[in-house]
């Protein structure tokens, strides 16, 4: 008897530890199941305003067309425009709460007081805001470029590398002759001889050399003469920006972007190949002209110090100041909230922000 009432008190006592364990086990599960759901993405689907080029928007496309976007949760249109600074604009005005966009457009918009924050870098562009010269230009020195007509939007970013040039091979850049022109026009005017070199960025660079002309100078290198190689006249990234209020409201979703934008950047650096097929049609570019464009661009979302510090430099918003480009010098904290990355990967903040 007395055994059998041992029996009965260690069965007592297993159903209750299992039941404790399944419990355990169902609130376990009930934890994961509520942090998932705590980590949704607020928003269903979304429209992701980017610009047709491979240094703006090559991440957001190849996430789009390789599905990353679902992956995440989110159903995402991509709108291309094509031509970037209208983007400007469009955020002002309301249409493009989260965009993709050069680091040196939230400059702007802070300047003029547009709610704007900078959440996660794409790549290092500076390769792509170049000068190519008209079919048959020589140049025996940089000193050479002065005099010369050189068609060029006002304002535009390449203007800082060619004034970084100047500085350091003493060319007064002041004497040259620049022509206000947009890079399609100015394209044109290179090949008719109307103009000596054309300032912009690409595709039209890429363009201009396939027409007959010579790469002269990118913000990180250079074909001049007296200078040949590796240079570091220009930092001006690609990012992925949201408007406060959006910001605020959306956390979820955006941690969601930067997720499949980075697998995006990830099969760009490793199916280079495959990438540039994706890209080619959506771009409207020729793989051959699409793959030395992209041999450009560097596609790193690391923030570091070439994006903290000479990216956003005092000479960069003493350049924006003396164009008129902005009314006043933001600071740099201002524009860039980073603590969305920092939880999805902390690893690719390196930056000296102190």
């Amino acid at each position: 008897m007395k055994i059998l009432k041992l029996e009965v008190l260690i069965a007592t006592i297993l159903a209750i530890l299992l039941t404790a364990c399944g419990s355990n086990n169902e609130a376990t599960s009930t934890t994961a199941d509520s942090t998932k759901d705590s980590d949704k993405p607020e928003m269903e689907q979304l429209t992701l305003m980017g610009v047709r080029d491979a240094q703006i928007s090559a991440a957001q496309i190849i996430a789009e067309k390789n599905g990353y976007f679902e992956e995440e949760g989110i159903k995402v249109t991509n709108h291309l425009i094509e031509n970037g600074p209208e983007m400007g604009s469009m955020i002002a005005g309301g249409s493009a709460p989260i965009s993709l966009m050069s680091n040196f457009l939230a400059i702007t918009m802070k300047a003029s007081d547009v709610p704007i924050k900078v959440v996660a870098v794409l790549d290092q562009m500076a390769g792509t805001q170049a000068m190519v010269g008209a079919p048959g230009l020589k140049l025996e020195s940089a000193k050479d470029l002065e005099g010369l007509k050189i068609g060029m939007p006002n304002g535009a970013e390449v203007y800082y590398a060619i004034k970084s040039m100047g500085e350091e091979l003493d060319v007064d850049v002041s004497k040259i002759k620049y022509i206000n022109i947009g890079p399609s026009d100015g394209l044109s005017a290179l090949q008719r001889g109307d103009i000596d070199a054309l300032a912009a960025w690409e595709p039209f660079i890429t363009k201009g050399t396939q027409a007959g002309g010579e790469f002269i100078l990118s913000g990180r290198e250079s074909n001049l003469p007296d200078k040949q190689g590796e240079v570091n006249w220009l930092s001006v990234h690609s990012t992925l920006m949201a408007t406060e209020d959006f910001l605020e409201k959306n956390p979820n979703t955006i941690k969601a972007l930067i997720r499949a934008l980075k697998k995006g950047t990830d099969f760009i650096n490793n199916n280079r190949e495959e990438a540039v097929k994706i890209l080619s049609p959506e771009l409207r570019l020729s793989e051959s002209e699409l793959t030395e464009i992209m041999n450009r661009n560097v596609y790193s979302m690391d923030v570091d110090n070439t994006y903290w510090k000479e990216s956003n430099s005092e000479g960069i918003m003493d350049y924006f100041l003396s164009v008129g480009n902005i009314p006043k010098k933001p600071e740099v904290e201002s524009y860039h909230d980073f603590s969305l990355l920092k939880e999805v990967y902390p690893e690719l903040i390196t930056a000296d922000m102190e």
